[in-house]
């Protein structure tokens, strides 16, 4: 087994938790599954496949893999962060099989992992979509997330390098359920716009792969607001080609593009006009 502790947050999980699970065969014997209340199958479909389980009531993405870390007793060096509807392909699987079979530079702390999105049964390739990284293999004791309302993610301590596969980020919720999740990340993006700061957070333009997408999310907040959201739209749906995503795309790059930037806008918009009035 490779010496790798998996840590994955669940809630009401059960069409993705299987295959999130099924991805590690093999891997590694030490799964950790953290719920924050499950009234579906999840915890049922965890327990059969040998995951052990934690419950921990949720506040947001940061707080909540932050108490993982520092609560539960992994039994390996390195440590894998996994969300329930993140799976990992046969050749990341092999890679950080082999990566770990033999010691890695001490200086180094951890390694950005590409995420591959499929939007209801659909890869995304273009649009900007693939490859974006994201730190979720870190030596424990030198990984933590960002303690922020939205958008957050890990950082690790030391020299940090890319592995080549991605994982899977299995879309599958029905629209009503994934538009009003964005409608609750556009108040939390609100926030962090009104209030930024946080414990641990990553600044733009620290050179690494989260540093250089917020550098960018800089230079958009810059564009004029509302006609940001449609130029965005236009650069990622036509200039980075997402119409190659077929229908699917046209629906992900319409409504987590241009709709849910455009809320954000427009929550922004509303909540300075009510500071305003004050």
């Amino acid at each position: 087994m490779t010496p790798v502790s998996v840590v994955i947050l669940t809630f009401n999980s059960e069409a993705t938790i299987g295959a999130t699970l099924d991805s590690l065969a093999g891997l590694t014997n030490d799964v950790h599954v953290v719920d924050s209340g499950s009234t579906d199958g999840t915890l049922a479909i965890a327990r059969a496949k040998g995951a052990t389980l934690a419950s921990h009531p949720f506040e947001n993405y940061g707080k909540q893999r932050n108490w993982a870390i520092e609560s539960l007793v992994l039994a390996h060096p390195w440590q894998l962060h996994l969300d329930a509807d993140e799976r990992l392909t046969p050749e990341l699987k092999l890679e950080i099989a082999s990566l770990l079979a033999a010691p890695v530079a001490e200086d180094i702390g951890g390694f950005y992992i590409p995420r591959l999105v499929h939007f209801h049964g659909r890869a995304l390739r273009h649009g900007g979509m693939y490859p974006i990284y994201h730190m979720r293999l870190f030596r424990t004791g030198r990984g933590r997330c960002e303690d922020r309302k939205y958008d957050q993610h890990f950082r690790a301590d030391g020299r940090t390098e890319k592995l080549k596969h991605p994982m899977i980020d299995d879309i599958r919720l029905s629209l009503s359920e994934w538009t009003a999740r964005h409608n609750r990340w556009a108040d939390a993006e609100v926030d962090e716009i009104l209030e930024p700061g946080g414990e641990g957070v990553i600044a733009a333009g620290s050179g690494d792969p989260v540093a250089e997408k917020r550098r960018a999310r800089g230079w958009y907040y810059r564009a004029p607001m509302f006609l940001r959201a449609f130029l965005l739209f236009h650069y990622r749906y036509f200039i980075r080609l997402g119409f190659l995503d077929g229908k699917e795309g046209l629906i992900f790059y319409t409504l987590q593009t241009l709709w849910f930037r455009f809320l954000v806008d427009a929550k922004l918009y509303e909540r300075r006009k009510a500071e305003k009035r004050r």
